[in-house]
């Protein structure tokens, strides 16, 4: 799952960056708000997290742009204010969440699994098809109740597998949300990792449609 962290603090960005890494999201950071504005226009995120008080333009205006452009990625806010309006003025705007500053890293990542499950429709954490489980929250893979060990790159496939399951994807789609902006978008790798899956996880659980893309079906 790839998320834009629009953050100008570059300690505080990092701190969110690298724990966000942890947990096997890909991250870009934009720096000011027009690029921000940018990268949420160009480039295919499963979230969002915007801080309001951002140079050049500030994350309210690059709210509003981004909503009256249509894009309905989940957007979470960030500010250091404690007016109350400000909180109000962000979800009128569009944005699905808000976390004042200073906040807990370990609230920050509960709330970005939670937007991100709202999503893709999902209310329950674990992620199950026949005997292999997926939990979200600790990226932990069982089958038949025995952990597998797999890479960052298989994870990130097949949490967004789980999280489109029902849907078939494409590769190239991905590719675009598994790597960074300026990673090597190689979609021939997919295969790859697919392949590593089944033989890790068995071949049922992940379906090949010729020519078009993957899906995981009847998970719950």
């Amino acid at each position: 799952m790839r998320i834009l962290l629009a953050e100008d603090e570059p300690v505080l960005a990092g701190q969110i960056r690298d724990t966000l890494k942890s947990e096997g999201l890909t991250v870009d950071i934009a720096s000011d708000g027009a690029e921000a504005q940018y990268l949420g226009e160009t480039e295919p995120y499963d979230l969002i997290i915007l801080d309001i008080g951002m140079p050049i333009r500030d994350g309210l205006t690059v709210l509003r742009n981004l909503r009256t452009g249509g894009n309905d990625v989940p957007i979470l806010m960030l500010t250091a204010r404690n007016d109350w309006t400000d909180r109000v003025d962000g979800l009128d705007a569009g944005a699905d969440d808000y976390v004042t500053k200073p906040f807990h890293m370990a609230e920050l990542s509960a709330r970005v699994r939670a937007m991100i499950r709202r999503k893709a429709g999902k209310s329950n954490p674990v992620f199950t098809k026949d005997e292999v489980s997926f939990d979200s929250r600790t990226n932990q893979v069982m089958v038949n109740g025995v952990p597998a060990s797999l890479t960052a790159q298989e994870i990130a496939v097949l949490s967004y597998l789980f999280h489109n399951a029902g849907r078939l994807v494409s590769r190239t789609e991905l590719s675009e949300h598994i790597y960074q902006y300026e990673g090597d978008r190689d979609s021939n790798t997919i295969a790859v990792f697919v392949n590593r899956l089944r033989k890790k996880l068995g071949n049922d659980l992940i379906e090949t449609v010729r020519g078009r893309g993957y899906v995981i079906k009847a998970a719950a």
